[in-house]
């Protein structure tokens, strides 16, 4: 399967999670909500997935979150085998835990370039927005649980990885 350029959309939105969590974190205010920066600044208005975010997430709490989030991507995106859920449920899990209708909202924003995002994950429990935020050194994700559970058998056989971000053998 070719999801080149699926893997580059999620990169780039990675990037804009990067770069949204940057601002917020300029303003100085951790205590701060999400929700009430993004009606002051204009210059968040562009991170249009901010307001998918429960109301009362903090600044402080928002950064906590994205980093459990966001943290598996890049070796995920690298991997030669996409594993599609891993990747939507660290996002789940870690940033909108208890917000159904904000993970809703998210999904669809990021289906607009990745069609298959968040398809095929359990339901979520519809609860208020969990407090306090989850300590990623104690909790297991469901990232981890999926990541041990498709880890390949051991063999003597060479791992070859083809397609981007490697390039295609030469002939010698």
């Amino acid at each position: 399967m070719d999801d080149r350029f699926d893997r580059r959309e999620l990169l780039l939105h990675l990037g804009d999670m990067l770069e949204a969590l940057n601002r917020l974190s300029r303003t100085s205010r951790p205590t701060a909500s999400v929700a009430h920066l993004l009606q002051e600044d204009d210059s968040l208005q562009r991170f249009e997935f901010l307001r998918a975010l429960a109301p009362k997430m903090t600044v402080a709490e928002f950064t906590k979150r994205i980093a459990s989030a966001f943290s598996p991507w890049p070796k995920e995106l690298l991997e030669a085998e996409l594993n599609r859920d891993a990747l939507a449920s660290s996002v789940q899990h870690n940033l909108f835990d208890g917000n159904l209708d904000g993970w809703k909202a998210y999904v669809t924003h990021v289906q607009r370039t990745v069609k298959w995002f968040g398809t095929g994950l359990p339901r979520m429990k519809a609860d208020a927005l969990a407090e306090p935020v989850h300590d990623a050194a104690t909790d297991a994700t469901p990232v981890e649980a999926s990541v041990v559970n498709t880890l390949p058998a051991e063999s003597d056989a060479p791992t070859e990885k083809k397609g981007w971000p490697w390039p295609e053998p030469r002939p010698t």
